[in-house]
């Protein structure tokens, strides 16, 4: 049922007292973590702890790109995975700061430190996660670039020399036929 299809009942919870519609507030914040999380980061942080998790999350992301680095025999399916779950870990961050600006830092971020050249044969059993890798990677490169051409010019300026690094990435791998092919742009 939508709210918006049902105007007296919108009537009805606008005319309830004060009391009860602040304790009906409460009760569905506390049912969504992320507008609870949202909730508490507009109204009781400021610039600094912004920055603070900003930071953290960028440690995270060395931290676990490094592990990957240093682990058994690296493949693109641990790769994939760990892309995946720290692209994740950015959605939520934005999800809950909605500030576009440190999302795409750390987007970048973590373009320019996941690994994307792997040598698995044809016959390998990784093959296709080869190939899922490179096309996540440059479709997620491509979302990226769609949000920075809409920034502030300013924001572009500061950011221009590390997108042309992720940018080149792709298009020294196997990635740049897939980039080619989304209409990516070898330089910005």
């Amino acid at each position: 049922m939508l709210l918006s299809e049902h105007k007296d009942l919108k009537l009805e919870i606008k005319s309830l007292p004060e009391k009860e519609k602040d304790k009906l507030l409460l009760r569905l914040i506390a049912k969504d973590k992320i507008l609870t999380e949202h909730l508490h980061f507009k109204l009781l942080e400021n610039e600094q702890d912004l920055v603070e998790r900003q930071e953290k999350l960028r440690a995270q992301i060395d931290l676990e790109i490094a592990e990957l680095l240093s682990g058994r025999k690296m493949n693109s399916k641990d790769a994939l995975l760990k892309m995946r779950k720290l692209n994740g870990s950015i959605t939520h961050h934005f999800k809950v700061t909605k500030d576009m600006n440190t999302e795409i830092e750390l987007r970048i971020h973590l373009f320019q430190r996941v690994p994307i050249d792997f040598n698995e044969g044809v016959f390998s059993p990784l093959h296709k996660f080869n190939e899922k890798l490179m096309i996540y990677f440059a479709k997620s490169v491509l979302s990226v670039f769609n949000k920075y051409e809409k920034m502030h010019e300013d924001i572009q300026f500061d950011l221009k020399a590390d997108f042309n690094e992720v940018l080149n990435k792709l298009y020294v791998y196997k990635t740049a036929a897939v980039a080619a092919e989304l209409g990516l742009p070898k330089e910005i």
